[in-house]
């Protein structure tokens, strides 16, 4: 069942990971700003931390997210929230590829539980623990369906943190400074939105 399975878990995690959203906005923003050394530990938190996610709620929190709607719609909104204002500090912030005096990029375990109040990571989490974690084999599914996950996200991480710094090199007037700072906010903000539709 699983390697029946695994041609269809791996198409998920490839068209979630690598399409443009929070995380990956984030990641670049942050591969721009900061270079890709210094973003290594916020990639390696998105990279890992969500399916350490996926582990838990496969294993322990599934059904309970699944059945409470109160719980579900909570989280969902408030992570909307916090979305909304880091998109605002992206729209706003000062150049896109210099550090301000004492900022810093996001931490590993910054970065880790950010995966928890991330609208779209509860999405992917509850969509792929429905339909991967077999009932009657959780333990293997789970760790069948993190460990697919990490390794396409430690791909799609470095490759948007790379980019970001790619583009740094091009961020050289204000004008393209603020463009880009606009393009990843304008990012964050749609993507969430349309998390929300769902």
């Amino acid at each position: 069942m699983i390697a029946q399975t695994l041609p269809a878990l791996v198409a998920l995690a490839i068209a979630t990971l690598f399409t443009p959203g929070p995380n990956n906005a984030m990641l670049a923003a942050s591969g721009a700003r900061f270079g890709f050394r210094q973003s290594v530990p916020h990639a390696l938190g998105v990279a890992l931390g969500f399916p350490l996610m996926l582990l838990i709620v496969g294993l322990v929190l599934g059904e309970l997210f699944r059945t409470s709607v109160l719980l579900r719609e909570t989280l969902r909104w408030g992570g909307a929230a916090l979305l909304f204002w880091i998109a605002w500090k992206v729209a706003t912030s000062g150049e896109a590829h210099a550090k301000q005096a004492g900022e810093r990029p996001m931490t590993f375990l910054g970065a880790t539980a950010f995966q928890w109040i991330n609208p779209k990571g509860w999405s992917m989490a509850i969509a792929a623990t429905a339909q991967f974690i077999l009932p009657h084999d959780p333990m293997r599914t789970a760790l069948m369906v993190a460990v697919i996950f990490a390794i396409f996200g430690l791909l799609s991480s470095a490759t948007w943190v790379g980019l970001g710094q790619a583009i740094s090199g091009w961020l050289t007037t204000a004008a393209r400074r603020r463009a880009f700072n606009l393009t990843m906010a304008a990012l964050i903000v749609v993507s969430t939105i349309e998390l929300l539709r769902h």
